[in-house]
Protein backbone atom coordinates (compact mmCIF):
# COMPACT_ATOMS: atom_id res chain seq x y z
CA UNK A 1 0.00 0.00 0.00
CA UNK A 2 2.72 2.69 0.64
CA UNK A 3 2.99 3.25 -3.15
CA UNK A 4 6.36 5.69 -3.14
CA UNK A 5 5.32 7.21 0.00
CA UNK A 6 8.14 7.36 2.72
CA UNK A 7 7.94 5.68 5.79
CA UNK A 8 10.19 7.24 8.48
CA UNK A 9 9.75 5.75 11.89
CA UNK A 10 10.61 6.96 15.39
CA UNK A 11 10.39 5.69 19.16
CA UNK A 12 9.59 1.55 17.60
CA UNK A 13 11.72 -0.28 15.16
CA UNK A 14 9.23 -2.05 13.43
CA UNK A 15 5.27 -1.32 13.09
CA UNK A 16 3.14 -3.94 11.42
CA UNK A 17 2.19 -2.81 8.08
CA UNK A 18 -1.41 -2.82 8.21
CA UNK A 19 -1.20 0.18 10.48
CA UNK A 20 1.20 1.85 8.82
CA UNK A 21 -1.01 1.63 5.28
CA UNK A 22 -3.69 2.65 7.67
CA UNK A 23 -1.94 5.89 8.53
CA UNK A 24 -1.38 6.25 4.87
CA UNK A 25 -4.72 5.99 3.84
CA UNK A 26 -5.83 8.31 6.75
CA UNK A 27 -3.62 10.85 5.09
CA UNK A 28 -4.26 10.51 1.42
CA UNK A 29 -7.56 10.58 2.11
CA UNK A 30 -7.49 14.13 4.25
CA UNK A 31 -6.02 15.81 1.19
CA UNK A 32 -7.25 13.69 -1.57
CA UNK A 33 -6.18 16.29 -4.30
CA UNK A 34 -2.44 16.25 -3.15
CA UNK A 35 -0.07 13.36 -3.37
CA UNK A 36 0.95 11.91 -0.24
CA UNK A 37 5.28 11.59 -1.07
CA UNK A 38 6.26 11.40 2.81
CA UNK A 39 4.69 10.19 6.47
CA UNK A 40 6.64 10.81 9.77
CA UNK A 41 5.47 8.60 12.54
CA UNK A 42 6.57 9.16 15.56
CA UNK A 43 5.69 6.50 18.84
CA UNK A 44 5.98 7.70 22.73
CA UNK A 45 4.27 5.09 24.42
CA UNK A 46 0.71 4.41 23.61
CA UNK A 47 0.82 7.81 21.78
CA UNK A 48 1.82 8.02 18.00
CA UNK A 49 2.37 11.24 16.38
CA UNK A 50 1.89 11.88 12.47
CA UNK A 51 3.48 14.09 10.08
CA UNK A 52 2.36 13.79 6.93
CA UNK A 53 4.52 15.15 3.77
CA UNK A 54 2.57 16.37 0.43
CA UNK A 55 3.74 17.07 -2.59
CA UNK A 56 2.47 20.81 -3.57
CA UNK A 57 1.30 20.34 -7.17
CA UNK A 58 1.38 24.42 -8.98
CA UNK A 59 -0.42 25.22 -12.08
CA UNK A 60 1.92 27.41 -14.46
CA UNK A 61 -0.32 31.17 -14.73
CA UNK A 62 0.90 33.51 -17.62
CA UNK A 63 -0.47 36.14 -18.47
CA UNK A 64 -1.66 36.35 -21.95
CA UNK A 65 -2.99 38.97 -24.37
CA UNK A 66 -4.01 40.79 -21.05
CA UNK A 67 -5.57 37.41 -18.68
CA UNK A 68 -3.99 35.42 -15.73
CA UNK A 69 -4.53 31.91 -17.37
CA UNK A 70 -3.28 28.23 -16.71
CA UNK A 71 -4.28 27.18 -20.16
CA UNK A 72 -6.33 28.56 -23.26
CA UNK A 73 -8.25 25.47 -23.42
CA UNK A 74 -11.54 27.24 -22.56
CA UNK A 75 -10.94 29.91 -24.80
CA UNK A 76 -13.52 30.79 -27.46
CA UNK A 77 -12.18 31.04 -30.72
CA UNK A 78 -11.85 35.15 -31.13
CA UNK A 79 -9.41 35.01 -28.17
CA UNK A 80 -7.60 32.01 -29.18
CA UNK A 81 -7.07 34.05 -32.77
CA UNK A 82 -6.05 36.79 -30.77
CA UNK A 83 -3.26 34.80 -29.35
CA UNK A 84 -2.41 33.51 -32.49
CA UNK A 85 -1.76 37.02 -33.82
CA UNK A 86 0.02 38.25 -30.38
CA UNK A 87 3.31 39.70 -31.12
CA UNK A 88 6.14 37.80 -29.05
CA UNK A 89 9.21 39.58 -27.21
CA UNK A 90 11.74 37.84 -26.55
Amino acid sequence: MTNNVEVVLTGVDKMAQDEIDAYIKRGKEAEPKKELSKIEIKVDGEFVDLKYHYNMPFERIRRITGYLVGTTDRWNNAKKAELKDRVKHD
